[in-house]
């Protein structure tokens, strides 16, 4: 059933790599599942210079091998009737005219989505030129794809630039991890069971920890990535938008602006870091090479003495009522033992004797966003025989398996958010400005720091100094548990 509105989407960036391998093999998924218009149309530009016929071949050269499910031939050639391109540089405004011409052609047309999948750098000029032939009109949105400034002043620069041209409505600030069905579940999972909320605070929780480990390092990305590092990469976005997920309070409704109002509130709760603090709280490391695999400072384009992190863990506290006290261990990693995104709630000690073990572990709630998506509680039970010994054990579900229906990647679900209008599952300017203005007495510490970056072997959990961080609470990482 299409659930969608009418749409040209025009997606800048179309012949680069995110476009071929993650947007256009989601579109096609959103195709077969029947949840596109049937007249929506997908307008590929870049400054290439190519026709339609050309840009169809190239996404069957690199576009569909992404495809790993619900293929067919029917269904590709079908989907393909819906792309057509133009050579647009976003430097030359002359280009624009016949952008504005192809979609002001396209007389139906419900809403228009403009996807900037390029460099932050072009985003002013190419919404100018968009602004020009009329392509800033209420019925269209603008996709801005992170990553949104390197510091609190260059984000704000790109968002006044931004502004000057859309409304604040009009604007989707995209981060991928807000599209996965996981995260988006854990307000259900809080806030539509009983038996979680009331335990959701500083009375019952110990510590948190949100953790992103990759396994892969940083491949052919070497010259961007020292320029980026974990912070500016995963710090900022996605484990903030985690920690907003676990913290925040319980919306008013689920309309955009309650949700965000929630997220915003947790991240200005956030008890500031000072330049001084930031050594007591926070690890900055680098991979080693082990086993065979190359350590950071050895990889592709990367300076022999480089300080840029491939590993960050943060003790961070939220000041408020139900938090205040808590420890929440914020870390990412490359070159990790394992690769995983997940949540852990410590519980406290009940500190009963009634048992025959010395020590009773705590109850623990481990949330899995990738590579599986599972919900665990780890719950004591009595051992088998005579006495009186507990033993803890996982009570587990598979999200995946539990409840019936398609999963739709993460990019699927917020592409299709943003031709029908929905601005939930994007982040608002306030929220991504505070966001940066957490992180940047880091920013600061680390650049006036000649110290470097704690080494941490490839393919380990991260540096010692991340044990140490948690041992003065009294706390361990999940995988040592």
């Amino acid at each position: 059933m299409n659930t969608q509105t009418d749409f040209d989407l025009v997606l800048f960036g179309a012949t680069g790599d995110l476009a071929m391998r993650k947007l256009l093999p989601c579109l096609y998924q959103a195709h077969v599942a029947g949840l596109l218009h049937p007249q929506g149309r997908i307008l590929g530009v870049s400054r290439s210079e190519m026709d339609t016929a050309a840009f169809r071949e190239k996404m069957e050269s690199h576009a569909k091998i992404h495809i790993k499910q619900h293929f067919s031939e029917q269904d590709w050639a079908a989907f393909l009737q819906r792309v057509e391109y133009l050579t647009v540089d976003v430097t030359r405004a002359e280009d624009f005219r016949s952008l504005g011409e192809a979609v002001h052609g396209r007389k139906n047309t419900d809403n228009v989505v403009i996807y900037l999948s390029t460099a932050p750098k072009f985003f002013a000029q190419a919404c100018e030129n968009l602004a020009a032939v009329g392509l800033n009109a209420d019925h269209v949105r603008v996709v801005l794809e992170k990553p949104l400034g390197t510091d609190l002043a260059t984000s704000q620069q790109i968002n006044d630039d931004v502004a000057r041209f859309f409304k604040e409505e009009q604007i989707y600030r995209i981060d991928h991890y807000l599209g996965k069905e996981s995260l988006q579940n854990l307000l259900a999972l809080r806030f539509g069971n009983i038996v979680f909320e009331p335990l959701w605070n500083n009375k019952y929780v110990k510590s948190v920890q949100l953790t992103i480990a990759e396994q892969l390092g940083v491949e052919e990305r070497g010259e961007f990535y020292d320029i980026t590092g974990a912070l500016r990469d995963m710090v900022q976005n996605h484990l903030m938008q985690m920690l907003c997920m676990t913290a925040m309070e319980a919306p008013k409704s689920l309309d955009a602006d309650d949700v965000r109002d929630e997220k915003v509130k947790v991240i200005k709760a956030l008890k500031p870091l000072t330049v001084e603090s930031v050594n007591e709280n926070v690890v900055r490391g680098q991979y080693t090479a082990a086993g065979g695999v190359n350590g950071y400072l050895q990889e592709n384009n990367v300076p022999a003495d480089s300080f840029t992190e491939t590993y960050v863990a943060i003790k961070a506290e939220i000041d408020n009522e139900r938090w205040r006290g808590v420890p929440f261990y914020l870390r990412t990693g490359k070159r990790m033992a394992g690769k995983v995104a997940e949540i852990v709630l410590n519980f406290k000690d009940l500190n009963q004797k009634l048992f025959e073990n010395s020590v009773v572990a705590p109850n623990r709630l481990v949330i899995e966003l990738q590579p599986n998506e599972t919900v665990s509680l780890y719950m004591q039970v009595k051992t088998p025989g005579a006495g009186n010994r507990v033993e803890r054990v996982p009570l587990g579900v598979d999200l995946g398996k539990a409840v019936a229906g398609r999963r739709a990647e993460a990019y699927e679900r917020l592409l299709l958010d943003v031709i029908d209008g929905k601005l939930a599952l994007f982040n608002r300017r306030d929220e991504l400005e505070a966001a940066w203005e957490y992180v940047m007495p880091i920013l600061d510490n680390w650049a006036q720091n000649t110290q470097a970056p704690h080494g941490y072997a490839a393919h380990s959990w991260g540096p010692e100094a991340a044990r140490s961080l948690l041992a003065a609470n009294g706390d361990k990482w999940h995988e040592e548990q």
